[in-house]
């Protein structure tokens, strides 16, 4: 069993070298902020293990500040992750048979988890499910190492952080870039971005996420059997 976990850990420590790029930077930059708005390390570096949702830990530190209000925490966190209800959709399939594990899988399931365990090419002596429990488990741990750290230096060291959630967008953009790559038939991904550009038109750029996300999902149901022949979706 040992051996069958490391083997898991090694295939899948290189597929998230660009997440701990992206996740340290961010985290860092978290944890910094935390520190200059008051909080001690102890926050960020639980916050990031409990909550483990990037965005709405921003969103928690002006909560934090504010009065309490658990009505709109609720449906602010409801709202900023709703599309993690489309991410679970997805993944059902692959989630079967995984035992205990499935419930740390659900837990740590963030954007580039799913995007790196939905779309990898995981070799056949390669334990599936300790594949993505290991990939969940690499970007976990880099957002709370940066978040952390950031925490325990934002009293030591002073720095312009803007522009640094761009890093984000760029792994998004080489994630894609990838996949497109893989794809011998380009279908799925130019209806994804057609979809979405019809819906920022639509919707404005606050508001478009997720009624892409449902465009995207119904187009792709309806054109499941279409792709799965072309060999498009697994």
């Amino acid at each position: 069993m040992t051996s069958v976990r490391f083997k898991a850990l090694k295939t899948a420590f290189p597929y998230t070298i660009p997440i701990f790029a992206g996740f340290w930077f961010l985290g860092l930059t978290y944890g910094i902020y935390m520190n200059v708005s008051g909080f001690s390390f102890w926050y960020p570096m639980l916050m990031s293990l409990t909550i483990f949702a990037g965005s709405i830990e921003f969103v928690t530190v002006n909560m934090l500040l504010g009065a309490f209000n658990p009505l709109q925490a609720f449906t602010m966190t409801l709202l900023i992750n709703a599309r993690h209800l489309f991410y679970g959709i997805s993944m059902l399939d692959k989630f079967k048979g995984l035992g205990l594990k499935k419930i740390y899988l659900i837990f740590g399931m963030c954007d580039e988890t799913f995007s790196i365990n939905y779309t990898a090419n995981i070799p056949e002596d390669v334990d599936r499910g300790w594949f993505m429990f290991f990939v969940t488990l690499l970007n976990h741990f880099y957002w709370f190492f940066g978040a952390t750290l950031g925490g325990v230096l934002g009293s030591l060291i002073e720095f312009d952080t803007e522009g640094l959630d761009f890093v984000m967008t760029a792994m998004f953009v080489v994630i894609f870039l990838e996949q497109w790559l893989k794809e011998k038939n380009h279908t799925s991904s130019l209806l994804g971005l057609l979809l979405s550009l019809i819906c920022l038109i639509a919707f404005g750029a606050d508001g478009f996420m997720i009624p892409s996300m449902l465009a995207i999902l119904i187009a792709l149901t309806l054109l499941r059997g279409r792709l799965e022949k072309g060999g498009e979706l697994s």
